[in-house]
């Protein structure tokens, strides 16, 4: 049966509104600004700065035995290792020792703390602002001054197990965090 030429028409008209449709949907976002987190002052981003992207990081900080100036052994914080997801949970990159944070786009920023608060939960790491001091690549991260990482899960060291008889062994404790990252305002 041989449709009339309005069906195929319509059919035309309601791809191309489709893929439109799907087209504004992948920009929206850039357009869009995220806001800060509402956070302590000491980790308050400055405030010439805007938001250039929010990634949930889903992974562990590793951890290693090691013994102090005193002689007492303590966990000690070797690297995170974590996945960073953007909105959707769509993997956009990777966060590791440095602390660094690498993104699928090729760009990469290493930074140092500059201040820390301690968690809501006291079970979970400290939130943390971050000032960077190297950069890669080019992409999101390239321009990127300061981070903050918030609302963590987890991730703390265990309470006990490290002694002499485990020196040098390592732990992995599962975390989650939110991580903004800032650049100069435009």
């Amino acid at each position: 049966m041989r449709r009339p030429a309005s069906f195929a028409t319509f059919v035309v008209f309601v791809l191309l509104s489709a893929a439109n449709l799907g087209n504004a949907q992948s920009t929206a976002p850039a357009s869009q600004k995220e806001p800060a987190p509402d956070v302590p002052d000491a980790i308050q981003a400055p405030a010439n700065e805007e938001v250039v992207l929010l990634a949930h990081a889903v992974g562990s900080q590793i951890y290693t035995c090691q013994a102090g100036a005193e002689g007492k052994f303590n966990w000690v914080l070797k690297a995170p290792d974590a996945e960073l997801h953007d909105r959707n949970d769509k993997v956009i990159g990777q966060h590791s020792a440095g602390p660094s944070w690498k993104l699928k786009d090729g760009s990469e920023v290493t930074g140092k703390m500059a201040a820390k608060v301690d968690a809501l939960d006291p079970a979970s790491i400290p939130w943390l602002l971050v000032k960077a001091v190297s950069h890669s690549g080019n992409g999101v991260l390239s321009n990127v001054t300061t981070i903050q990482r918030v609302r963590t899960h987890g991730g703390q060291p265990p309470a006990e197990g490290c002694d002499e008889a485990h020196k040098g062994t390592e732990t992995k404790s599962s975390y989650t965090a939110d991580y903004y990252f800032y650049a100069p305002a435009k």
